[in-house]
């Protein structure tokens, strides 16, 4: 029997990973700047709070619970998330958000949103990224064992939430360059956090910018899915304000479809502070 499944909202990227995001494991999304992968933590916080949602495909479902968002670089934006919720006619309310500055901050703040996970009706965790302030707060090889250690326990804190309250967790992560097959591939980046990252993790997809503004997700490691592609379409016709939002992902022989005009509103977005 499989574990339930987050739906993304786009078919396409949801047969890509059998579903959507799993509940019970950790998903990591890896790619450089600005290849899409905050834009689907954005859509994710949209579509997990809904029950069902009206403009979706019958067969695909939100898991209609509330979102819990930790951020490090800056990145959660209200203002992107409410053009996503008025697509689905809904109501983005449910979000709980942390800013965290020091490696020690993100990993109390974990302990705060496990009292809460186990008191609301959590279905999501986001982090978005997990090594960023690892890279900031251990510099150079002489702490490297340190880093990865301190790496280590706050990745098997995320894998207990996960696994003790049945909530999907989804997380990106930033590359570094492969220098070994530089010279082989197109895309010489692999994910940060080494060989401990890469075992504490269920599912690892891989976001890339294609040519003009498409973007490619791809499945790089998991248990129970092929190495497959997805790719994704940008509508140029939105305003500045909102010219980076990815409306879609299809397949390379799918036509472009058809984004709908989104109206500014506010977002109300609660504050996740340790305990």
């Amino acid at each position: 029997m499989g574990l339930p499944l987050e739906s993304s909202s786009c078919k396409a990227l949801d047969d890509l990973l059998g579903g959507g995001i799993e509940t019970s494991a950790i998903t990591e999304a890896s790619g450089g700047f600005r290849s899409g992968k905050t834009q689907l933590a954005h859509t994710l916080c949209v579509t997990t709070q809904a029950g069902f949602i009206p403009k979706l495909p019958k067969n695909m479902k939100g898991g209609n619970g509330k979102v819990a968002y930790i951020y490090t670089e800056g990145t959660f934006r209200p203002d992107r998330i409410v053009p996503i919720a008025e697509r689905f006619g809904m109501d983005p309310g449910a979000i709980i958000c942390a800013r965290a500055y020091t490696y020690e901050h993100q990993y109390n703040l974990l302990f705060g949103l496990a009292e809460k996970v186990s008191e609301e009706p959590f279905k999501i965790l986001i982090i978005d990224s997990i090594i960023a302030l690892f890279r900031v707060d251990f510099t150079g090889r002489g702490e490297l064992a340190d880093r990865q250690q301190r790496l280590s326990q706050m990745l098997s804190r995320i894998t207990k939430i996960a696994e003790e309250f049945n909530v999907a967790v989804y997380m990106t992560n930033q590359v570094i360059p492969d220098p070994v097959f530089g010279m082989f591939i197109s895309y010489p980046n692999k994910p940060a956090g080494g060989h401990l990252l890469a075992h504490a993790v269920t599912i690892r997809l891989s976001f890339r910018k294609g040519k003009g503004e498409q973007r490619v997700c791809k499945v790089f490691d998991a248990p129970n899915l092929p190495e497959a592609e997805a790719i994704s379409f940008f509508n140029k016709s939105i305003t500045t304000c909102y010219s980076s939002i990815m409306h879609n992902f299809v397949f390379l022989n799918k036509k472009k479809a058809h984004l709908p005009d989104y109206f500014q509103r506010r977002c109300r977005c609660q504050r996740l502070e340790p305990a």
